[in-house]
């Protein structure tokens, strides 16, 4: 469960930190401090999102 969380992590943390920083650019932020915290913010997201995708698919 844990080597599949870890997989699951690698993508969508990914993705919800590119998409954070997305739309912090798109508001007109392009400061460092805007774009770090949106990706750190999008990455800390990916944790509760893949740990459910994990235990969705581990349970089919």
């Amino acid at each position: 469960m844990f080597r599949l969380f870890l997989i699951m992590y690698s993508l969508a943390g990914t993705a919800l930190a590119g998409a954070a920083i997305v739309a912090v650019l798109t508001m007109n932020m392009f400061d460092m401090k805007s774009v770090i915290a949106a990706a750190i913010v999008g990455a800390l997201a990916g944790i509760p999102a893949a740990w459910i995708i994990a235990k969705k698919i581990a349970e089919t």
